[in-house]
């Protein structure tokens, strides 16, 4: 039986360690091209008023500045337009340097002195996603650095109106927290573009403060959405590199109806196409210089500062982070263009398909298709050119004079950007005024490039496939065929729209014909976000893409599409199979933060097992065994599925408000607005479907870390039994009630006037000395039993029965020196082992502020505000009390089968209400612990 528990747990730690593998490098590697300063960089920092300084003394102002340029501005005397770079969490200052130097090197390149002034805020490297006591302070921080800024301005004629925010992870909720102060003037900013910053809720709720600040902002933003819709904001998710903020957490939360805000994954943006990790995102080259060049084309010429015109701001944000056409930024769309050249410069292609390279030595080119002919047989016009010149390239002919077009329409500004060439789908349909197609394939620079152009049908181009099941594992495949007769074929995968499933994509392509092709790009579009990722191949070969989502769908829209753009004469066969590892890595992904609820539960019920294992046989059992059986899904899974359906019914909410219950914890939405739609329940059920699996990979954490607790008790004990003297009583470590008091209110004490956490630190030492010193007299009553007389030990063993050596209470009668003994410290022993296991969670729960309290010692030596004050008070008593607690006091008590039946039920809430309120774990194991302490004194 103890071989196949350990099997089992060891194959739930496997799928744990398979999933964490797949998520932390079940991705590509580090596309990103690095930044770097070809100046020594240098920060200078801004005084701020007096008062200001003095409420916000660890954190600071900098102006980034490199050579001649931050000569310049020594004195602070600034002419540029203001951006703020707002780090996030555990975030240095100094990560502006990678946005602040390519800002200084491209405004050498631009006329009439137009350059950038990047400010970045020192937060003091805080821990805000894991303690959100600062974030308020943080926010007002802001407001006063805000107005610090445009005071250095007021020199000017026309000084800025508003600064321009980038913030990377939290700095950019802190960025939209602004505009929740009330007296915050929401004219200072215009613009906000955030970079990995989880918006929808925090990637792990570990105290009050944090879900609070949410809260307030979220409030903010979409019930007031009205009066923020002159706010432009820009948020860019990392992509799966990034396993520290899932990129569905940075979709912003507002109205369908708000086009000012965009949400949208790094891998869809144009001329960029990499996914980053959670730092890389802050200098990845690629994205930066789209940012840089997207701040130079929101200037205004007139005013040289960022402008205030809401349909330009979207037109620039629209151009460079939603789709690239090649066309210069500025040209309108019905401009006509007259095309006066030699008679010879032109072709009518009489072909459905046209492939051309130009030749080495410049010439004028252009080719002429005719639509007549070819309207009621097709239904899109396709061309692609890897000449990425940002020049127009395919025009509509209005007026046609013999071979030659002499008046047109540019066309151009529907291409798309791909990373090996540029592409123009034209639909038929829209084009009723337009005689003929024009084709540029001029090269007068020398330049050599290719041309392809095709008619197209879509209904033939276009096929369905159904995905396969996400529990077939990989052995089943659904495959398709494509014999590519085309530019681009569509492949719709069908019932392929949660979150939850992936799958490995092969791609095989092979070719009759080996000649120089353009390369193929086989991109995965996801209709309802901006979420594209695109993989770039030779032809022939063998490519493998993960099919992943990082948004669920949120309506019937239509199914994720695989889009291919092919080598004509080519035949590509496509093959999906669902992947295990993948899916695992996707379970953890987005419900992750359940596993530790899981593992809490686990040894809730483990301590569960073990009051009752002493109150029906008046003794402790093993560790190992009691943590074993706190896998009970069917005695709180079911439970908490019943007890969702209850309370999310309408007759129950006089029912919860009466008994005051919180709202129950469902997973964050995981629709790309955050918001809920028609036809779709409040709750999402996949995450109930899966919480078996889930309780299962928590028992496993459970199950092998207790394990890893003895090993390090037992190696510690070792440690230290040289410095104790050997001890054969199980009252070893125990305090007398004295000491006890004072310990308690000293802990109280330093708890109230520093910090919190540090004093439920202390309390978990005490009691794990106690474990230490019976984990030590366990050890010395062993040895010298074995090396007691085999005819001493049968004389004292000869007046004790078999069973008597299991009721505690017959053997209080025996010698320290005894098997009785013994067998009085083990069952101590284990019975703290348990203990020791679940005081270990309040502690991990509260290290945040514990960390962050220590950082900030030479500020403050108060921690404030405090999310472990005042429930450590009961917390340090329940501690102390349990120190001098053993089996014979809790066998004798008349609470104990009180204590024995409370974590069922505490678990079960437990699962309820604290998935998305980790904070709330300390507060039911208190409520599971009370009783218990109580049990050592009644």
């Amino acid at each position: 039986m103890k071989l196949a528990t350990v099997a089992f747990y060891g194959v739930a730690l496997g799928l744990l360690a398979v999933g964490l593998r797949e998520l932390l490098t079940g991705f590509e590697e580090n596309r990103c091209s690095m930044t770097y300063m070809f100046e020594y960089p240098e920060y200078r920092r801004v005084a701020l008023p007096r008062r200001v300084a003095r409420l916000y003394p660890a954190y600071g102002l900098y102006l980034y500045g490199e050579g001649l340029y931050a000569q310049e501005t020594r004195a602070l005397k600034l002419t540029g337009a203001p951006v703020l770079f707002l780090p996030g969490n555990a975030g240095s200052y100094k990560q502006a340097r990678s946005l602040g130097s390519v800002a200084l090197r491209k405004a050498e390149n631009m006329e009439a002195g137009l350059h950038f002034n990047v400010f970045t805020v020192d937060f003091n490297e805080e821990l805000v996603a894991l303690y959100g006591g600062s974030l308020l302070r943080q926010t007002h921080f802001l407001h006063e650095s805000i107005k610090a800024i445009l005071r250095l301005y007021k020199h000017l004629k026309t000084p800025p109106k508003s600064v321009v925010l980038v913030g990377h992870s939290m700095g950019g909720v802190v960025a939209r927290a602004l505009f929740t102060l009330p007296r915050f003037n929401t004219n200072l900013v215009s613009l906000i573009i955030t970079q990995a910053s989880p918006h929808q809720a925090p990637v792990l709720a570990l105290d009050p403060y944090l879900l609070d600040f949410y809260s307030a902002v979220r409030q903010k933003w979409v019930n007031q959405a009205n009066k923020l819709r002159n706010v432009t904001v820009l948020s860019v998710g990392g992509g799966y590199r990034d396993y520290q903020v899932r990129s569905g957490l940075t979709s912003l939360p507002c109205p369908r109806g708000d086009r000012n805000k965009l949400s949208l994954v790094v891998t869809a943006v144009p001329r960029t196409w990499v996914s980053t990790d959670h730092l890389s995102i802050v200098w990845c080259k690629e994205l930066v210089l789209a940012t840089v060049r997207a701040f130079f084309d929101l200037i205004d010429p007139e005013t040289r500062q960022f402008t205030e015109n809401m349909e330009k701001k979207m037109i620039v944000l629209n151009h460079h982070f939603i789709r690239h056409p090649v066309r210069m930024l500025g040209e309108t769309q019905d401009t006509s263009i007259s095309i006066l050249d030699f008679p010879e410069a032109w072709s009518e292609v009489n072909t459905l398909r046209l492939a051309y390279s130009t030749p080495k030595e410049g010439q004028v080119k252009y080719f002429l298709f005719a639509l007549s002919s070819r309207r009621k047989a097709y239904s899109h016009f396709y061309c692609r050119s890897n000449n990425l010149e940002m020049t127009s390239w395919v025009y509509g002919c209005v007026q046609k004079n013999g071979s030659s077009c002499v008046h047109a329409v540019d066309l151009s500004m529907g291409s798309e950007l791909l990373p090996p060439y540029k592409v123009l789908i034209l639909s038929l349909s829209d084009l009723s005024s337009v005689t003929h197609l024009v084709v540029s394939a001029s090269n007068l620079n020398g330049r050599q490039f290719t041309v392809e152009c095709e008619w197209q049908r879509q209904e033939s181009q276009t096929l369905s496939v159904p995905v396969p099941h996400v529990l077939s594992l990989g052995l089943a495949a659904s495959d398709v065929t494509v014999n590519s007769s085309g530019l681009l074929h569509t492949i719709e995968l069908q019932h392929f729209h949660q979150v939850y499933q992936a799958f490995r994509i092969n791609v095989a392509s092979q070719c009759k014909v080996n000649k120089d092709r353009l390369p193929n790009v086989y991109r995965i579009k996801v209709p309802w976000f901006r979420e594209d990722s695109l993989t770039t191949v030779s032809v022939p070969s063998v490519t493998e893409i993960s099919g992943m989502l990082h948004t669920s769908r949120p309506d019937n829209t239509s199914g994720v599409l695989l889009q291919l753009h092919t080598a004509p004469n080519c035949q590509y066969k496509v093959s999906i199979r669902a992947s295990l590892p993948k899916v695992l890595g996707q379970i953890l992904r987005f419900c992750g933060p359940m596993v530790p609820v899981y593992t809490a539960v686990t040894l809730l019920l483990a301590c569960g097992g073990q009051l009752s294992s002493i109150w029906k046989s008046r003794r402790a059992a093993a560790m190992s065994l009691v943590v074993a059986k706190g896998l009970q899904p069917h005695k709180v899974n079911i439970p908490v599925y019943i007890l969702h359906i209850f309370l999310s019914c309408s007759c129950f909410h006089e029912v919860r408000s009466f008994l005051y219950l919180p709202p129950m914890d469902t997973l964050t939405p995981t629709f790309p607005d955050g918001t809920f739609h028609e036809g779709v329940p409040p709750a999402e059920e996949w995450p109930h479907l899966l919480s078996p699996l889930l309780y299962i990979l928590g028992a496993a954490v459970a199950y092998w870390g207790s394990t890893l607790l003895r090993l390090i008790i037992r190696l510690i004990s070792l440690i230290l039994a040289p410095l104790h003297r050997p001890s054969v009583s199980r009252d070893c470590g125990t305090l007398r009630l004295r000491t006890q008091i004072l310990i308690t209110g000293g802990l109280t004490v330093m708890g109230a006037t520093s910090c919190g956490a540090l004093s439920i630190f202390v309390s978990f030492l005490f009691h794990l000395y106690r474990v230490l010193r019976l984990q030590m007299t366990e050890r010395s009553l062993s040895h010298m039993l074995n090396l007691a007389p085999r005819k001493h030990k049968e004389t004292e063993n000869g007046t004790i029965d078999t069973e008597s050596l299991r009721k505690t209470k017959e053997c209080s009668g025996a010698p320290l020196l005894s098997e009785c003994a013994l067998q009085e410290v083990r069952e101590d022993l284990q019975l703290h082992l348990c203990l020791s296991a679940l005081f270990t969670l309040p502690v991990m729960l509260s290290a945040p502020s514990l960390i962050h309290w220590i950082r900030n010692l030479r500020y403050s030596a108060q921690l404030d505000p405090d999310p472990c004050w005042p429930h450590i008070v009961p917390l340090i008593i329940v501690y102390m009390l349990l120190i001098n607690c053993n089996t014979l006091k809790l066998s004798n008590s008349k609470l104990l089968p009180l204590a024995s039946c409370l974590p069922l039920p505490l678990a079960i809430t437990m699962v309820t209400f604290s998935p998305l309120h980790l904070y709330r774990v300390s507060y039911f194991l208190l409520a599971a612990l009370v009783p218990l302490a109580s049990c050592c004194l009644l």
